[in-house]
């Protein structure tokens, strides 16, 4: 797809509700190419996992978290390691979703500089992670946790993170076939979810509460 101009937001948004997502093969090809796989991972909303040090280091509150505060930092975070699958075709379209308010971001601060964070799309009652970063200890599942715990409150259905690694599935993370995936997309997207419903950030002893209830 070099240089496509059908490679719009709104396409990027279409092929998301039957199932696709984009990747480059690196950060300097300029070409995207659409992913399907057969096993994909998901958060059950309800399954997210706070470990006793993940709770111990969010009780310290040695940082802050925002919401869409950050946006393209933390796309670039995301992209700043040695190999990657966001170029700058994928960096404009998601850029783009944003500012339709269809893409959101969590930040991690330690005082004014930005260690970790997570973005995605929002479709419907479906939200599609994308990428995170971390640049301190626990920064990126710090991230996570305020994700599930807003995707929680705004009435999410489906939280999809693409594949699993073992980072992801120590917090709780599964596959499933791409038949029941796309049982639970067509589901989600055709309902209605608030990703700002919660409002104020929550205390962390109220995120650790809820996802240890539930866990």
């Amino acid at each position: 797809m070099k240089d496509d101009p059908t490679l719009t937001p709104q396409l990027l948004l279409q092929a998301y509700q039957v199932g696709l997502f984009p990747m480059s093969e690196g950060r300097d090809d300029p070409e995207v190419f659409w992913v399907d796989p057969k096993l994909r991972g998901i958060f059950p909303l309800d399954g997210f996992r706070i470990s006793r040090s993940l709770a111990r280091r969010m009780r310290r509150q040695d940082y802050r978290v925002t919401f869409d505060a950050a946006f393209d930092d933390v796309i670039a975070g995301c992209a700043d390691r040695p190999e990657t699958w966001i170029n700058d075709t994928i960096v404009g379209l998601y850029q783009a979703l944003f500012a339709q308010q269809r893409a959101h971001s969590v930040e991690v601060w330690q005082g004014d500089t930005l260690v970790g964070g997570v973005y995605g799309v929002s479709i419907g009652a479906a939200f599609f992670g994308e990428s995170m970063f971390s640049r301190a200890t626990d920064a990126s599942k710090i991230a996570l946790a305020y994700l599930v715990d807003r995707l929680r409150a705004g009435g999410y259905l489906l939280f999809d993170t693409q594949f699993t690694t073992p980072h992801l599935e120590s917090l709780g993370a599964i596959e499933i076939p791409r038949a029941q995936y796309q049982h639970r997309l067509a589901k989600a997207v055709g309902q209605q979810a608030s990703f700002h419903k919660q409002g104020a950030v929550p205390a962390p002893q109220d995120v650790i509460q809820r996802n240890t209830q539930t866990s």
